[in-house]
């Protein structure tokens, strides 16, 4: 009996070479090494530094007005230039405020974001120390901040909304009575 042609298997691939081990990074690049870190808590605000620019590079300030005024002139006293800060409220925009009108960069960021990187700390003058050591890596983006221009629209069409709304609720309150 002779074989057939279809009996016959094509001949075996060689096999391919076993696969490289990843090569390893070195280590993190610093982009912005004059970042310093905000933790707004309820009552106090907790602000790092890098521990080269201050004597004590973790302090805690008020929140009075003047209060934010000298934590801002710490802060371009120890020469920092962006400041990651978290807050899910609204307890941010008054510093926002006053470190962008001296030029101190603010990068709001989502308090999410820090959080779910393992090793966080979890008192407040820890948070600030470490969303001081976060930024400098790039390891934290800035919210989308809109320009004044839009944040004045955004405000006036906001209050036109609570009016509209504020109108209805007495108009059923009339045909009510």
């Amino acid at each position: 009996m002779t074989p057939h042609k279809d009996f016959f298997l094509p001949p075996r691939p060689s096999t391919p070479p076993p696969p490289q081990p990843p090569a390893r990074p070195g280590p993190l690049q610093v982009f912005t090494p004059h970042a310093a870190g905000i933790d707004l808590g309820d009552a106090e605000p907790w602000v790092a530094v890098p521990p080269d620019r201050a004597p004590q590079p973790v302090r805690r300030f008020g929140t009075f007005p003047a209060d934010l005024d000298v934590l801002a002139d710490w802060l371009i006293d120890c020469g920092i230039t962006p400041v990651a800060m978290a807050s899910t409220g609204v307890s941010w925009m008054p510093l926002f405020a006053r470190l962008e009108t001296r030029g101190v960069q603010g990068l709001l960021i989502d308090p999410r974001q820090a959080t779910r990187a393992p090793g966080r700390p979890t008192t407040d003058r820890l948070d600030g120390q470490w969303r001081q050591r976060l930024p400098p890596y790039g390891l934290l983006a800035g919210a989308l901040r809109p320009e004044a221009q839009v944040g004045v629209l955004r405000n006036a069409l906001r209050h036109r909304q609570r009016l509209l709304t504020s109108a209805a609720h007495h108009m059923q309150h009339r045909h009510k009575a």
